[in-house]
């Protein structure tokens, strides 16, 4: 031991020997209660700062520390969870799908540098992998004999055909080759091309409304019942002509008809006879409206003759003989108007006007069917003989 350990240590005084053996009790003896010799023995007591109890900076008992209590582990329940070796293995496999879809939608788009991405169809034509031009004349090849092809209707029980140029009905094959030609960047799509997916362009195929009702009522008239009021010439006389309801094409009905059947000649190269709805009509044209134009028009036109001339040397007579054949009415917004025949015309003048000239601002040229309708319109309506002569102006301002 040190000495420090020497002082702090309190020392147990030796025995004393007993009485008897020539040793008096002595209570000085330093070195009995202490290493250090020397040091004056403060006897214990009341006032002693030494004593029991006493406050003092003295060792006092020896007292063993005080060990560390042990710590216990924390409950099981809020111990953290070791990281589980699934999740790296999940983490792994999603980033090898990212660049396995990555690397696909790279290479569709590589394998689509084409004006017309693989895979597309037009009403199943495959026009994919080519420029636009050539996606025209596929679409040209495989739809040219039926875009044409006339259909065939049945109205009221009567099989009529319909022209699809004249009824406004179309397959504009130039828009939908623009329409399939443009790019197509949906990883879907990019991707399914790669494996045979199929991209479909629907058909650009506008109706001209307007036309189509216009062909719908013609063949309506050739067919319906209904009967429109009109005029007819019998034995150089003006006739009226009644009209009556009957049964006529409902045109909301068979628009929506006649476009579908369109569509499905031109997919498939035949739609059959479209059965045309038809609905109770009534004629457009009143009995009134055949008498203003019987009075006014059609009974003073076939009343005498009407001239047509240049000059003198260049005329010619229309009467009860040609009149019939090249005069006609039809009905415009609930009106009768007049029509003619040019053909008809033509061959009822034939030669007079041959050698005519007619100055333009653009030169010389011969007298036409039209100089002739606008001269006899106007003579048709004349009440006297100088008025029933209509002069063909060869010189215009």
């Amino acid at each position: 031991m040190s000495d420090d350990t020497a002082v702090l240590t309190p020392q147990k005084p030796a025995p004393e020997p007993p009485d008897g053996q020539g040793y008096a009790p002595r209570h000085d003896n330093v070195s009995g209660h202490t290493v250090t010799s020397g040091m004056p023995v403060v006897q214990p007591g009341a006032a002693s700062p030494f004593g029991p109890g006493a406050p003092g900076d003295g060792p006092g008992p020896h007292t063993p520390p005080k060990l560390p209590e042990p710590v216990s582990p924390p409950p099981a329940s809020s111990a953290k969870a070791p990281r589980k070796k699934g999740r790296n293995k999940l983490v792994l496999l999603a980033a090898a799908v990212v660049v396995a879809v990555g690397g696909l939608y790279g290479a569709g788009l590589l394998m689509n540098r084409t004006d017309v991405p693989k895979g597309t169809t037009v009403l199943g034509v495959d026009i994919g992998g080519t420029t636009r031009d050539g996606a025209v004349r596929k679409l040209d090849e495989a739809f040219d004999d039926r875009v044409g092809k006339e259909l065939k209707l049945s109205v009221g029980g009567k099989t009529v055909t319909l022209d699809p140029d004249n009824a406004g009905l179309q397959f504009d094959m130039d828009a939908t080759a623009d329409a399939a030609a443009k790019s197509d960047y949906n990883p879907v799509s990019v991707i399914g091309s790669l494996f045979g997916n199929h991209r479909v362009v629907a058909p650009d195929m506008p109706v001209d409304e307007e036309k189509l009702h216009a062909a719908l009522q013609s063949a309506a008239g050739r067919s319906g019942s209904v009967t429109e009021g009109t005029i007819k010439f019998e034995n150089g006389k003006a006739v009226p002509v009644y009209g009556k309801a009957g049964r006529g094409i409902d045109l909301a009905k068979s628009t929506a008809a006649v476009e579908q059947a369109y569509r499905t000649q031109v997919e498939t190269g035949s739609a059959g006879t479209v059965d045309v709805p038809t609905t109770t009509r009534q004629p457009t044209i009143s009995n009134a409206e055949v008498d203003r134009v019987l009075k006014d028009f059609a009974q003073p036109a076939m009343s005498a003759k009407a001239i047509v001339q240049t000059d003198a040397a260049h005329s010619i007579p229309f009467g009860s003989l040609s009149l019939p054949k090249i005069l006609g009415f039809k009905a415009v917004d609930g009106k009768l108007v007049e029509t003619y025949d040019l053909k008809a015309l033509k061959e009822a003048y034939g030669t007079t006007f041959d050698g005519v000239q007619i100055e333009t601002a653009t030169g010389k040229r011969d007298v036409l069917p039209q100089d002739v309708v606008s001269a006899l319109r106007k003579a048709l309506r004349g009440k006297t003989p100088a008025e029933r002569t209509a002069v063909i102006d060869t010189t215009p301002n």
